[in-house]
């Protein structure tokens, strides 16, 4: 029987790199995101190519009902779903106290508050069945304070914690959560995000595609947590992290976070 995953933010990056690896397993998809002409052109393509069904849904999630209207809509289709992949997340450049109102409150609602009434729309009905996986896509952002991006960082400092809680909640239910922690992906991100002319936009180079298959194979086996998509040498400087006095962390991050003047 085909497993349905529901992937959101799969227009582009991460995302749409997801959906192209479930549909190469013969899983059928639930697309969401903002853009309905890209999530068109991706049922397409994958329909055309992997002969699977896709379900697409043009949704803003960072309006309050979002999450709600999703989880109605599927019920109403009749469609089950069996992974649950929050994907979507906004990142913002700036300092706290510069940026608007409105973009931290749009990422907050994107980044945590959409990925939380999801997993608790999707997360009862996976235990009734005692079936289901949760791929919660946070970052390596999520592991140190990030001066000049505190809200994105802060924001998947959440998403790590809550998956690790909920990988040890849901233990021996027949459910997984797993947390993908992301490096500097090429990806859109970068540009919507406002970093250029940052020290990390220099860093955005690795593949999303490698990072997707990574993600998407830890989810399977139900591993607790996954850092992909980095070098040798960045692995090894965030295994150093609990080591190194908090406020070289905050210097070294403020130097790659900060725009040059």
């Amino acid at each position: 029987m085909r497993k349905v995953a529901l992937i959101t933010g799969a227009s582009s990056g991460l995302g749409r790199e997801l959906a192209r690896v479930h549909a190469s397993h013969g899983g059928d998809l639930v697309l969401v995101a903002r853009r309905t002409d890209r999530l068109q052109e991706l049922k397409e393509e994958l329909e055309t190519t992997h002969r699977v069904e896709v379900f697409v849904l043009s949704q803003d999630l960072s309006h309050p009902t979002a999450a709600r209207m999703i989880y109605d809509t599927l019920q109403a289709e009749g469609i089950q779903i069996d992974y649950l992949i929050n994907n979507a997340g906004l990142g913002g450049q700036g300092s706290f106290a510069e940026r608007t109102m409105d973009e931290d409150m749009n990422l907050l609602s994107v980044d945590i508050i959409a990925l939380t009434r999801l997993t608790k729309l999707f997360l009862p009905d996976f235990l009734k069945r005692k079936s289901g996986r949760i791929l919660n896509v946070s970052s390596t952002a999520s592991l140190t304070p990030g001066p000049y991006q505190a809200t994105y960082f802060a924001a998947k400092a959440y998403v790590t914690s809550l998956s690790e809680a909920l990988w040890m909640e849901t233990r021996g239910t027949g459910v997984t959560v797993t947390c993908v922690l992301p490096g500097g992906l090429s990806t859109e991100f970068g540009a919507q995000a406002g970093l250029e002319g940052t020290g990390l936009a220099q860093a955005l180079i690795q593949s999303p595609y490698k990072v997707a298959i990574d993600s998407y194979q830890a989810m399977l086996r139900g591993k607790r947590r996954i850092i992909s998509g980095v070098t040798w040498s960045q692995r090894l400087a965030l295994k150093m992290i609990p080591f190194i006095p908090k406020i070289l962390i905050l210097v070294a991050a403020l130097g790659l976070n900060k725009k040059e003047a």
